[in-house]
């Protein structure tokens, strides 16, 4: 009776939080999909029209603000790479110099602590030309620097991906210094001995050992991006016009401004695809080390 009880507590003890789960996360999917089919407006409508099923999502490929917002997550995934770039020669740098370099890991990590709220205020104050860089640039003689970006809808988007790159950097070079870290001690002083020079020892050895913390930092960024809204709302809300809408910034302004909720459901949904394509590669790269671990292990 001992040992059967042992066995069962276990499944006990998670029934909560598999409940929750259930319902809060995978019941909010289900009714979040079931919403995207049909024409409710400020309140949800549960009556489903099978002639109207796609009504949504043709409107929404037909939306030029939602070209625009897939248009912008793209340029914002590619920007905010640089973040990883970044973050790598940042760890390289403190790996090889190991005097401070609890200091610097603390100045590089210390954006991370700041929230994208705080982050996107500050900034907006910076790329203000009245009293931020541009000023300060034009009062010392430098009156050629032009610094509006977000004042342009041609580089509003840029300020934002400087931003980003800003608040992420940090959090990317802890991995990648995690990932430097990680490669054996023998590898680096057999690479002096036989005089591999900077450049490829990088290129060639280390980098293609560090595949998989470049193929997490990847993936956990394009999540990040998916669901950018904050820093979106707290630089430039969207505006100038609708030169920096993102999914998310659509999605919400689906609802909250067009009072729209079938609508807004639809966006959700091709965001919920979009952040399964960008994740399914994960759990199957995780999935195809482990049964190559356990190969080598038998």
């Amino acid at each position: 009776m001992a040992l059967r009880w042992s066995r069962v507590s276990p499944q006990l003890a998670l029934t909560p939080a598999l409940a929750i789960t259930l319902v809060a996360f995978i019941g909010a999917i289900a009714w979040t999909i079931f919403m995207s089919f049909t024409r409710s407006r400020r309140f949800p409508e549960y009556f489903f029209d099978p002639a109207e099923w796609s009504r949504q999502y043709e409107r929404l490929f037909k939306d030029d603000g939602w070209a625009i917002a897939l248009k912008n997550l793209l340029v914002l995934g590619v920007g905010s790479f640089l973040a990883i770039v970044f973050g790598f020669i940042l760890a390289a740098m403190i790996d090889r110099e190991k005097r401070g370099e609890g200091f610097f890991r603390t100045i590089f990590l210390y954006p991370l602590a700041v929230s994208l709220i705080v982050t996107g205020v500050a900034w907006r104050w910076m790329f203000n030309p009245s009293f931020g860089l541009q000023n300060a640039l034009h009062s010392i003689g430098l009156t050629w620097v032009n610094f509006d970006w977000l004042s342009r809808a041609d580089t509003a988007m840029y300020g934002i991906i400087l931003a980003t790159v800003w608040q992420g950097a940090g959090f990317y070079m802890a991995l990648m210094l995690s990932g430097l870290k990680s490669i054996n001690s023998e590898i680096w002083n057999a690479a002096r001995l036989d005089g591999v020079s900077f450049w490829r020892l990088y290129i060639e050895i280390i980098i293609p050992m560090m595949k998989f913390t470049f193929l997490t930092c990847a993936i956990l960024m394009s999540l990040g991006v998916v669901k950018a809204y904050d820093i979106v709302v707290a630089m430039t809300n969207g505006g100038p016009g609708q030169a920096t809408w993102v999914p998310a910034y659509f999605t919400i302004n689906a609802y909250w401004v067009k009072s729209n909720l079938g609508y807004a459901s639809a966006a959700a949904v091709i965001m919920l695809a979009i952040t399964g394509l960008i994740f399914l590669p994960l759990v199957l790269l995780t999935a195809w080390r482990e049964r190559a671990r356990e190969a080598r292990a038998t």
